[in-house]
């Protein structure tokens, strides 16, 4: 079941040319795009979108629709939690409110973004090229008075920073029992759910399966045996044999 979301997520998460792709495994928390967070930031508002910012880091730090978005080193990261693990994202498949924060909310704006107007998004079919431009035509066009509200924020991940920061397998269950949002944006939901697939751990019943094939192959000989002798001597405590059997693989079953 996990294939095809693991195949998204290889799908969303790296860069087109092969010399540009990297691996999305999950790593230390922040490891590998530059940055550390070693606390939950402060986040505000970014005025009229569904956006917020991280006014006090000198970094490019976002939030939107309930994942975290990085612009560092002129690549796109996303992750559910605030110091990662992150995935890259392809210029191609990052939220369109989050390409349309203007330049002035940039903490660390790279070379190219000067002399762009503060008050405009950056100018990304300028940087990715014309065709970025045509692949994501109006981009820069919508309705301001009928922005999305903003997501919650996941302020019960402030008490996890420093050792007490949860690995990826953990992060998934604490933001199931302690973070109800889920995703609007299309885009960012197969985000999420390529992110989630990835980070889950193995499904338990086929570890234990390949835990119990031995013991299976056993019970399979063991009933041969009992069905030859039992051809042999005809009639000779046959339901017993199958009591005995069925017993016998009820007890070996693991709860």
């Amino acid at each position: 079941m996990h294939r095809p979301l693991f195949a998204l997520w290889m799908l969303i998460f790296t860069l087109g040319p092969a010399a540009a792709q990297v691996s999305i495994g999950i790593g230390l928390p922040g490891a590998g795009i530059g940055i550390n967070v070693p606390a939950y930031p402060r986040l505000v508002r970014v005025p009229g979108y569904p956006v917020y910012y991280a006014p006090q880091m000198r970094s490019n730090y976002f939030f939107y629709d309930g994942m975290y978005w990085v612009y560092q080193r002129d690549n796109w990261y996303a992750s559910s939690w605030y110091n990662g693990p992150w995935g890259m994202v392809r210029p191609e498949v990052v939220p369109l409110f989050v390409l349309r924060v203007p330049v002035r909310y940039y903490r660390q704006p790279p070379p190219y973004f000067r002399g762009w107007s503060s008050n405009a998004p950056p100018r990304w079919g300028a940087h990715w090229g014309s065709d970025w431009e045509q692949r994501r035509s109006g981009w820069d066009q919508w309705n301001h008075s009928a922005a999305p509200p903003p997501a919650p924020l996941p302020v019960y991940q402030r008490q996890y920073s420093g050792s007490r920061y949860p690995r990826a397998e953990q992060q998934q269950v604490m933001e199931t029992r302690q973070y109800r949002y889920q995703p609007r944006d299309e885009v960012v939901q197969q985000h999420y759910q390529a992110q989630r697939a990835q980070s889950a751990p193995p499904p338990h019943g086929a570890a234990q399966h390949g835990q119990q094939a031995p013991k299976a192959q056993g019970q399979d000989r063991g009933a041969q045996g009992k069905e030859r002798a039992q051809d042999s001597n005809p009639g000779q405590g046959k339901g017993k044999g199958h009591d005995r059997g069925d017993q016998q693989q009820g007890g070996d079953r693991k709860p």
